[in-house]
């Protein structure tokens, strides 16, 4: 059943859409706590369609699958433990992936290079090659004023 685009229903609302008696969401919200949130003033309940689709479920469980209120809350609560865990999960395997395209992208640049620094220089000497792709080793500064010791004699 589709909800409709409100934020916010009253109890009348909700029996009405999971064609429900009042006295039955009542007993329901007293096994199911979360269910529903008192209004200020003394107006009643009111729900979200979090709620709404809640309410769903427990009629699917209690009136189609034949489970008790208990029965029902334990399925409810399985639910949400397989959830988020599933949740986090996936969120991990997006973060290993993304790690390990990352990694592949960086062994086949590397790979790339040796590939260019081989053809490049096939017929020279490797140290030659590498100096090609590399560019030459720099060479140490030569120090001001220090030269060889002169031994006393």
């Amino acid at each position: 059943m589709a909800v409709a685009k409100r934020e916010l229903f009253k109890s009348p609302d909700v029996c009405e859409m999971a064609q429900l008696q009042p006295y039955v969401l009542r007993s329901w919200e007293a096994e199911f706590p979360g269910l529903g949130k008192p209004a200020t003033a003394g107006a009643g309940r009111v729900y979200r369609r979090a709620d709404i689709e809640m309410v769903l479920r427990i009629k699917q469980l209690v009136f189609v699958e034949g489970l008790t209120l208990a029965g029902a809350r334990r399925r409810l609560e399985e639910d949400q433990q397989e959830a988020v865990p599933s949740i986090a999960a996936r969120s991990v395997e997006d973060m290993m992936d993304g790690m390990a395209r990352s990694k592949l992208h960086q062994l086949r640049e590397g790979l790339e290079a040796i590939l260019r620094m081989v053809s490049r220089g096939a017929d020279r000497e490797p140290a030659a090659a590498l100096e090609l792709e590399l560019g030459a080793p720099p060479r140490p500064a030569a120090k001001a004023g220090v030269g060889k010791r002169r031994r006393a004699s």
